[in-house]
């Protein structure tokens, strides 16, 4: 972090040591410093005094290397946990109460904390504290950083041949017939250990999950607006009219979306990435729906369509029969013959070891769709 501030945690008597500065030590000397304070803040041995521990900073340090709950081998700087616990509490006491330390230990690391920041990172209230704006940023860097070391040790843990673990993908619904659960169940094969949570959701919600680390992947048909969303792999879909096999139009090799207006119609709903591509297709064509059913559901609209003799839309995945039975005829108009299956992840998220070996498959599943 050249050229920016950053703060130490180390004092020694009343001196405090402040960030890189026109005014301080040659860069070198600098670095030397850094990595000793990095060093003695991993250990826990911040709020050092003459090169010794005192019992209360040593217990301290002792204790959130210990916490309860904690099986994690690895551990982040005990004054994470430190801000962590007493902003959860909003409490000094009650947070060294569930720390196992003493309040008035606790109390001073804090202080000794603001100090070297030269900002208050809590305000003391009648009843507690509550971090101020300065708490919350150190805070999120905290928590962030605790959360970011335990995801090294499971990947750690996982390059021992990925024997546990879990995979947690968004998808559209369009995927869930054959293609995702055929992917799954190859994994599983080898690597028997590991288990998936699967969220069909619409396009919006399948990006929300992505962006709050709620899923480590995503399947979708609507190609990322935003630069913190990384497409992995891509590959052409077109959307279909499905149809019964006795329907009029199931000879057919081809269609537009006006061939199906004479026939009931079962529209997804604009939650779905389909609908968008449907009504901007009918817009061109200057032509309507009048739809009987609407849902965001596509078995749904599959089983009405199916009992009804009616037409629904789908996104083709592949070249197998659809699992309903029914024909998938594509569609031919603007924007619907070149509809695209992605997946994605966040920019910028190293993928837990399970999560990125199964994305290293679907991208080969993707190249034979």
């Amino acid at each position: 972090m050249s050229g920016s501030w950053r703060p130490t945690w180390n004092s020694v008597g009343n001196d405090k040591v402040h960030g890189p500065g026109p005014h301080l030590a040659r860069p070198h000397e600098r670095m030397i410093a850094d990595v000793a304070t990095l060093d003695a803040l991993w250990h826990g041995e911040a709020g050092v005094t003459s090169g010794k521990k005192s019992n209360t900073s040593q217990q301290a340090a002792s204790s959130a290397r210990t916490a309860p709950g904690s099986s994690s081998r690895l551990q982040a700087p005990p004054i994470f946990a430190y801000v962590d616990a007493v902003a959860r509490h909003g409490s000094i006491r009650k947070a060294a109460d569930a720390l196992h330390i003493a309040s008035s230990a606790l109390n001073r690391r804090i202080l000794d904390l603001e100090g070297e920041l030269g900002s208050p990172l809590f305000e003391r209230l009648p009843r507690g504290v509550r971090a101020t704006a300065a708490g919350e940023l150190f805070l999120a860097f905290a928590r962030r950083s605790m959360k970011e070391l335990r995801q090294v040790e499971e990947q750690i843990e996982g390059l021992k041949g990925l024997v546990h673990g879990e995979v947690r993908i968004a998808v559209a619904e369009s995927v869930t017939g054959r293609m995702l659960p055929d992917a799954i169940r190859e994994y599983q094969r080898q690597h028997p250990g590991i288990r998936f949570s699967v969220t069909v959701e619409g396009p919006q919600r399948i990006n929300e999950a992505l962006l709050r680390d709620q899923a480590d992947l995503v399947l979708t048909h609507e190609t990322p607006d935003t630069p913190e969303i990384s497409v992995l792999a891509s590959v052409t879909q077109p959307l279909c009219a499905l149809v019964a096999p006795e329907h009029p139009l199931a000879s057919r090799s081809t269609l537009r979306l006006v061939d199906c207006v004479e026939y009931p119609i079962a529209l997804p709903d604009h939650t779905l990435a389909a609908r968008s591509l449907i009504d901007a297709a009918l817009k061109r064509a200057a032509a309507e729906f009048e739809p009987a059913i609407v849902s965001n559901s596509i078995e749904a609209t599959k089983v009405f369509a199916r009992t009804c003799q009616g037409v629904c839309f789908s996104f083709r995945i592949g070249n197998k029969p659809d699992v309903s039975g029914m024909v998938a005829v594509p569609l031919t108009d603007w924007g619907l013959a070149d509809a695209r299956l992605n997946l994605a992840y966040r920019r910028g998220r190293v993928l837990p070891v399970a999560a990125a070996a199964f994305a290293e498959q679907l991208t080969e599943v993707l190249k034979t769709l």
